[in-house]
């Protein structure tokens, strides 16, 4: 038996849901760019296609935990601005202030600061929230209150937020809080 037998069984759980998953969006995909659908069903390809796309970036996260977990992980360092990496396509999530150049895992982090932001507002009732960014330290807020322990992972109902700490933690960086505020020392 190997010496991290589930975190093994996590990431090979990933790996094969992936085919399937790529299957799904492929259709939905092709479905969207050749069929004569009304808007109705067109909707519908719409909705799985983003779907899709929702479950691909929860095995991505879930796939960096196991391998965090097994002490596998090996973060491709490349240079990237903190304030691109906050800044999101998400309708939610605004991001303002300075960025600095840091050395990280921009795509990995970049998610993990998305997750963040949007657990935020999901779990906080709130339309937007806002990263202010500091060189290496982000600000993101409001994080109401019924949001804050969820955020910071320590109530584990958000995917996103859990894997969210173990990436910025295994990336040298920290997470805490101050008052309506999540702070991220990269």
């Amino acid at each position: 038996m190997p010496s991290q037998p589930f975190p093994r069984l996590v990431s090979l759980a990933c790996h094969d849901l992936r085919t399937p998953l790529a299957t799904v969006y492929g259709f939905a995909r092709t479905l969207t760019r050749t069929a004569d659908l009304d808007e109705r069903s067109q909707r519908f390809v719409g909705m799985i296609e983003e779907a899709s796309g929702q479950m691909t970036e929860l095995l991505d996260l879930l796939g960096v935990a196991a391998r965090i977990e097994a002490k596998r992980w090996e973060p491709g360092l490349s240079e990237a601005d903190t304030l691109a990496l906050a800044s999101s396509d998400d309708e939610r999530i605004d991001a303002t202030g300075d960025g600095e150049t840091i050395e990280t895992e921009p795509d990995t982090l970049a998610l993990a600061l998305r997750s963040l932001a949007v657990a935020a507002a999901r779990y906080g009732g709130v339309e937007r929230v806002t990263w202010e960014v500091r060189g290496r330290q982000l600000a993101l807020a409001p994080v109401a209150p019924d949001a804050r322990s969820i955020v910071t992972g320590d109530d584990p109902r958000d995917l996103g937020a859990l894997v969210a700490r173990l990436v910025v933690e295994e990336l040298g960086g920290s997470l805490t809080l101050e008052g309506e505020r999540l702070i991220v020392a990269l």
